[in-house]
């Protein structure tokens, strides 16, 4: 049907309000927008886009994408830039810039290309939001649950990351006790970094991987003649940590014989060189590591007490990785972000599903594992997520880490269970799975929904939770 001209005033004013309502829209959005047409030029932005880059919309207006997006930007803003300028899309991208007066923003980026009806190109839009408060949040978070690299944000971590910070300002000797691959070496350096003696030299001495011999003349150094070989004098790695921390792994592999010179140089700071009875004095800090309980040692006549108590003054216990679950998510993204820094492997984040198994399983070669678990992960990985299949063989066949007593074998049944059975079987599941939810739900062939329901109904507790 034909309009009359009376119509057309209608019509246009129907378009305005049509385009200031567009405009409304756009101005009460939190994210920037900058549209651009086909010569690059700055055909639009709204007022999130003029506050974020802490421009004038007017000066914006028709200017050039370049200008707009280098004028008062840092150079990585060029990513962007030449995104626009090749036609291409651009999803998720962080980028530092500094604006008109000096502020630093992180801004997560996206653009897209606009195309007319037949599909052809005639221009780009620019997505952006401020990030900055939130990165800020992020880094705290990460420098709360991160110390000198070593990851972990369940309670006893947290303890230890206490303890680290309180010894580091003191000479005090400390002893570190925890199966292999906790990362005591991890902890040992944490303590001399934020030491006094963070200038000085950090020494480390595996003390398992020598023979008595050679680790005597590692430790305490030699003079020339001292025995066969020896040539000329030689500096120990006491001597050499001066001014320093010396670390002392696997501590209780040490032989007798050397455990009364170590006993010396805790009391005096003292060392005499094999073959020489010159005294020598070393100012430096001892940290030794066991992966077995000295005290256990000492009961056995393997290890003398009086140096036992010299090298325990602090000791520090660090948990099998089995016992800080909480912390597997955490370590393993940090693991995740560690290798895809050193490859350049577009690999983001664990599924869900991967994420499960690696809760399951026990760990026993604990984080030092896992690191190689993830680091395995990336090479069989050749998408953005780590799925079940590139895990190891082990983590896919592995038991569940507890099992459970023949008398919880079966699952709890709905309604005709008596309420107190129920109530004392899942009680009894939660324990024996170390209140694994998700493994729990499985022994039990019931949903993890219906496992919290059933703890807020019974009002259970996890055992470290009660008063």
């Amino acid at each position: 049907m034909n309009r009359s001209p009376v119509d057309q005033p209608e019509r246009v004013a129907a378009k305005q309000i049509s385009r200031d309502d567009l405009e409304a829209i756009l101005d009460s959005l939190v994210e920037g927008i900058v549209t651009l047409n086909a010569q690059r030029q700055v055909i639009g932005l709204n007022r999130a886009a003029c506050e974020i880059l802490e421009i004038d919309r007017q000066e914006a207006l028709h200017s050039d994408c370049r200008g707009l997006f280098g004028q008062h930007f840092c150079a990585q803003a060029t990513k962007i830039r030449e995104a626009v300028e090749s036609g291409r899309a651009i999803d998720n991208l962080l980028a530092q810039l500094q604006t008109a007066s000096g502020r630093q923003k992180t801004l997560n980026f996206r653009t897209n290309v606009l195309r007319n009806g037949q599909s052809e190109p005639r221009g780009s839009v620019v997505v952006f939001r401020d990030v900055t408060e939130l990165m800020h949040l992020k880094e705290d978070l990460a420098r709360r649950y991160r110390l000198h690299n070593i990851v972990g944000k369940s309670k006893v971590m947290q303890e230890i990351f206490r303890l680290i910070e309180e010894v580091a300002d003191s000479d005090a000797t400390v002893l570190i006790e925890g199966e292999s691959g906790t990362g005591k070496e991890l902890v040992a350096r944490a303590i001399h970094h934020q030491s006094p003696r963070r200038d000085g030299p950090f020494v480390a001495v595996n003390c398992s991987a020598l023979a008595e011999g050679v680790l005597e003349s590692e430790l305490f150094g030699h003079v020339e003649g001292a025995f066969t070989g020896a040539m000329r004098d030689k500096r120990g790695r006491f001597e050499a940590a001066t001014d320093g921390t010396i670390f002392l792994d696997e501590i209780g592999d040490v032989a007798a014989g050397i455990q009364v010179k170590l006993l010396r140089v805790l009391q005096e700071r003292i060392i005499e060189r094999v073959g020489s009875e010159e005294s020598i004095h070393v100012d430096l800090r001892v940290i030794a590591a066991t992966n077995r309980p000295l005290v256990d040692l000492v009961a056995e006549g393997r290890f003398r007490q009086d140096l036992f108590y010299r090298l325990r003054v602090v000791p520090i216990q660090l948990p099998p990785l089995r016992e800080r679950r909480d912390d597997i998510p955490l370590l393993a993204q940090h693991f995740v972000d560690k290798f895809r820094e050193e490859t350049g492997r577009p690999i983001e984040e664990i599924g869900p599903e991967a994420l499960t198994l690696m809760l399951d399983y026990p760990w026993p070669g604990n984080v030092r594992e896992l690191e190689n678990a993830v680091e395995y992960a990336f090479v069989k990985s050749r998408g953005g997520q780590i799925l079940p299949a590139h895990l190891p063989p082990e983590l896919n066949r592995a038991e569940p880490m507890v099992a459970l007593p023949e008398d919880l074998a079966c699952p709890i049944a709905p309604p005709a269970e008596p309420e107190d059975d129920a109530r004392e079987l899942l009680r009894r599941t939660l324990d024996a799975t170390g209140w694994n939810v998700a493994r729990a739900a499985r022994r039990l062939d019931i949903s993890r929904t219906t496992i919290y329901e059933r703890i807020r109904r019974y009002q259970l507790q996890r055992p470290e939770d009660k008063i």
